[in-house]
C-alpha cells in the first residue's frame, strides 16, 4: 500500500510539539549545531558515542530521549552541503520516510546550520516522501505483518523559515508524484488487466485536468496508412489504439513540445517468441508510453506553462495465426516500406508511425520519445543510464543537464552512416533489425529515418523503466523513469 503522507509546512513558532519524531538534517562534520535547541546537547552526545559525523544518507536514531516531548530523535546526514543537486534533497526526504514506517506524527526541522534551505529545495524533500511512499499491492490479499502494523496516515510537519514559499512550490511537486506514481502504477499492472484500449482510457482521465485527449481506433489508423504500427498489433485479439494528448498552457499559436512513447502492453516476440523465463516482465514494455502520460499528468496538474504534445502508441504482440511474419513487408505512414526480419524488433515500428504522425500534424520544436527498445542497451549501460540518442546536439545536452540535477541520468550513445547502412534491406527501404551487433544504435537510426528535420531525441529507458535497482525514493518495480526528467527539462528550457 501507499502510506498516505499529510505534509504541511510551519514556522517555529507555529509548531507544537508532540509525541512522535523529530527529525532533524545536518550537514558532514560535528552534528553539535543541530537546528533545535532542547534536544541539542542529546544529539551532540550520541554523535560522539556513535560516531556520528553527518555524512550524506547516514542516520543517528535516539530513542526515548531524556526529558524531550518527541518519542525520537532522528538525525539525518546531508554530506558536503555546497554541492546538494535537487536529487540529493529527494533522497534525504526518501531516506527520511523510511525511517517513519508506524509512527503517526513526524516533526522535521529543516533549517541547520550551514544548509541553505530554499523554498524549492523543502518542496524536494517533501516530493522524496511521496515518492517513497508508493507501493503496489492492489493484488495482494494478505497484507504483510509490517503493513497491518503500520498507520494509514502519517502527519509531517516541516518546520523551516521559507515555509509559505515551501507550502506554493509543495503543489508543484505534488504533481510531479502524481505524474510519477501514475507511471509507475501502470507499468507494475497485470497485462490481463491492461491493455491498448483500457491503456487509452487512463489517458482519456486526463481530461479532468484540462488535457485534450483524441482516442485514434485501428479504423482511423489504416485510413492514415499507419501499416508499421498496424502490423505489429495484427496478432492479437485486443485492438490497438493511439493517444494523442494535448496541454495548451502556453501561448496560443506557440510551437509544442512533443514526447511520443512506446506502449506495448505485453511483448511476447510474436513469431519470433522470446524464451519463456522472464517473459512476465515484458508486461513492462509500455514503460515508455507510461513516463509520457505521466509527463502529461504533470504538467497539467502544475498548469505549466508550455504548449506539449503526448502521443501513445498502444498495441499488444502476439504470436497469433494472424501475426506478422519474418520476411513480411509493410508500408509505414511515412510510406518507407520496411522487411520484417524479426517480430521482436516491433517497438521501433510502433513508433515509426507515431513519429511520422506527430512531426507532420503538430510540426513540434522538438521530439523526444522514450521506450523500452532493446535489450542491447542494457548490456551497454545497465541499469544507472538511459541511452540517450539525437540528431541534435543543443537538444541532447539540454536533456543531459536536466538528467544529472533530476537524478535521471542519461549516457549519450553515438549516431552514424556507417550504423545506418546495416539497416538497408534488399527488398524494402530498410529492415527492422540489423543483427546482433550495435544493436541500441541501429534501433536509434532506424527511427531516425521517421523524423526528418525535427530537433529529435530517442530515450532507451529498457534498464530503468523497469526491474531497476531500488533506491532511496523508489522501492517498486515499475519506477516511473523519465517523468522527472522531462518536466526538469521543460522547467529549465520551454516553459514560459
Amino acid at each position: 500500500m501507499s502510506s498516505n503522507f499529510t505534509i504541511r509546512f510551519a514556522s517555529a513558532s507555529q509548531h507544537e510539539a508532540d509525541l512522535g519524531i523529530l527529525l532533524t538534517l545536518v550537514g558532514d562534520g560535528p552534528a553539535a549545531g543541530a537546528a533545535v535547541a532542547d534536544p541539542a546537547a542529546v544529539i551532540a552526545r550520541a554523535s560522539g558515542i556513535a560516531g556520528f559525523s553527518g555524512k550524506r544518507l547516514t542516520v543517528l536514531d535516539i530513542v526515548a530521549p531524556h526529558q524531550s516531548p518527541f518519542g525520537r530523535l532522528v538525525v539525518l546526514g546531508c554530506g558536503k552541503v555546497d554541492d546538494l543537486k535537487s536529487y540529493d534533497w529527494l533522497r534525504a526526504g526518501g531516506k527520511a520516510a523510511s525511517i517513519f514506517k508506524r509512527a503517526k506524527s513526524v516533526t522535521v526541522f529543516l533549517d541547520a546550520p550551514g544548509l541553505d534551505v530554499t523554498a524549492q529545495k523543502a518542496a524536494d524533500l517533501a516530493l522524496g516522501m511521496l515518492l517513497r511512499a508508493y507501493s503496489f499491492d492492489a493484488y495482494k490479499t494478505k497484507k504483510a505483518d509490517d503493513d497491518d502494523k503500520a498507520p494509514q496516515s502519517i502527519d509531517v510537519t516541516i518546520v523551516t523559515a521559507v515555509h509559505a514559499e515551501a507550502a506554493a512550490a509543495f503543489e508543484a511537486a505534488q504533481a510531479v508524484a502524481a505524474g510519477v506514481n501514475l507511471a509507475r502504477e501502470l507499468v507494475n499492472l497485470p497485462p490481463n488487466v491492461l491493455g491498448p484500449v483500457e491503456f487509452a482510457g487512463h489517458a482519456k482521465a486526463l481530461e479532468t485536468l484540462g488535457v485534450e485527449v483524441e482516442i485514434l481506433t485501428e479504423t482511423e489508423m489504416r485510413e492514415l496508412g499507419m501499416g508499421a504500427l498496424l502490423g505489429v498489433a495484427q496478432g492479437s485479439a485486443r485492438p490497438p489504439r493511439l493517444a494523442v494528448l494535448q496541454w495548451k498552457g502556453g501561448t496560443q499559436g506557440e510551437t509544442p513540445v512533443a514526447f511520443v512513447g512506446k506502449g506495448v502492453v505485453f511483448d511476447t516476440g510474436g513469431i519470433s517468441i522470446k524464451p519463456a523465463a522472464n517473459m512476465e516482465d515484458m508486461k513492462g514494455d509500455m514503460g515508455g508510453a507510461a513516463a509520457v502520460i505521466g509527463l502529461m499528468h504533470t504538467l497539467a496538474a502544475r498548469k505549466a506553462k508550455v504548449n506539449a504534445i503526448g502521443i501513445l502508441g498502444l498495441v499488444e504482440n502476439m504470436p497469433d495465426g494472424n501475426a506478422q511474419r519474418p520476411g513480411d513487408i509493410v508500408t509505414s505512414m511515412s510510406g518507407q516500406t520496411i522487411e520484417i526480419i524479426n517480430t521482436d524488433a516491433e517497438g521501433r515500428l510502433v513508433l515509426a508511425d507515431a513519429l511520422w504522425y506527430c512531426k507532420e500534424r503538430f510540426k513540434p520544436s522538438i521530439m523526444i520519445n522514450l521506450a523500452t527498445l532493446t535489450g542491447a542497451i542494457l548490456v551497454a549501460l545497465g541499469t544507472q543510464h538511459a541511452g540517450l540518442f539525437s540528431n541534435d546536439d543543443e537538444l541532447a545536452n539540454a536533456l543531459l543537464a536536466a538528467g544529472e540535477e533530476s537524478g535521471e541520468t542519461l549516457w549519450r550513445m553515438p549516431l552514424g552512416k556507417d550504423y545506418d547502412k546495416i539497416i538497408d534491406s534488399k527488398f524494402a527501404d530498410m529492415k527492422n533489425s540489423g543483427g546482433r551487433y550495435a544493436g541500441s544504435i541501429t534501433a536509434a537510426q532506424f527511427l531516425k529515418r521517421f523524423v526528418g528535420d525535427t530537433p529529435w531525441a530517442h530515450l532507451d529507458v529498457a534498464g530503468t523503466a523497469m526491474g531497476s535497482p531500488l533506491n532511496e525514493i523508489n522501492q517498486s518495480w515499475g519506477s516511473g523513469y523519465g517523468v522527472r526528467l522531462l518536466d526538469q527539462l521543460v522547467r529549465d528550457r520551454y516553459e514560459a
